[in-house]
């Protein structure tokens, strides 16, 4: 049999592919991750085998993959692209190993859609013409001196909590506390909180996930949600 890779998108259930989807309705066995929308992980068929990522090692995770791979259809259900800070690499690299077959279904990546679901543009002509992504989890062992001197936005993945410190860090290599920068929580969802303040300001966040976006382009925010008043 075989295993399937796919994205389930930033959090939205709604925005997940139609591929993706149609593999998780035709799926034997259903391995997802804690941030995946409980109505997709419903879409799996009443008789798949259900296995939540959260009490797994990243080892134990694999090793489910290729046994159950070996006789069934697995669908490892990710949050966002399993390529973007998802380990997807890790475990195709494992089934590879192991001689397990496997596809890759592409998600959509929080690195755009949550900044769009907060009507932030991470590219904007005049404003930001490059987008750094880097993971935030471990905010000291980050090379912030380099980051503060990237042109145009940065996006820092699994920052929120982490979000001050960060900040501190990057004013202390010399971006400027006035940079705009946002702190989007649990975004595309109905539940999504977007806190905008100077990156000077900057505090953590309570909830997760959030995502942290540094850059002049957070600034077009007022503009954007201005008009899509004004056209309703």
């Amino acid at each position: 049999m075989s295993v399937a890779l796919v994205g389930a998108g930033p959090g939205d259930p709604e925005l997940i592919t139609v591929r993706g989807l149609a593999h998780v309705r035709a799926a034997d066995v259903l391995v997802y991750d804690r941030l995946v929308a409980p109505e997709l992980v419903d879409e799996a068929p009443r008789d798949a085998v259900r296995i939540a990522r959260d009490d797994l090692s990243q080892a134990e995770v694999n090793r489910a993959l290729i046994d159950h791979g070996r006789r069934s259809f697995v669908v490892r259900l990710k949050g966002g692209d399993p390529f973007v800070f998802g380990r997807g690499g890790e475990e195709a690299l494992a089934l590879a190993d192991a001689g397990v077959p496997f596809e890759l279904v592409p998600g959509v990546s929080s690195i755009a859609a949550v900044p769009e679901s907060a009507l932030i543009p991470v590219t904007h002509r005049g404003v930001s013409q490059v987008v750094t992504a880097f993971a935030a989890n471990d905010v000291e062992q980050i090379d912030v001196a380099v980051l503060a001197r990237v042109p145009g936005t940065l996006v820092a993945f699994m920052g929120g909590a982490r979000a001050e410190r960060l900040a501190q860090r990057l004013i202390e290599h010399g971006k400027p506390a006035s940079t705009p920068t946002a702190v989007i929580s649990r975004g595309t969802t109905d539940d999504e909180e977007v806190v905008v303040a100077p990156l000077g300001a900057l505090r953590a966040a309570d909830v997760t996930p959030a995502l942290v976006v540094i850059g002049e382009v957070v600034a077009l925010r007022a503009a954007l949600g201005a008009l899509r008043r004004s056209a309703a």
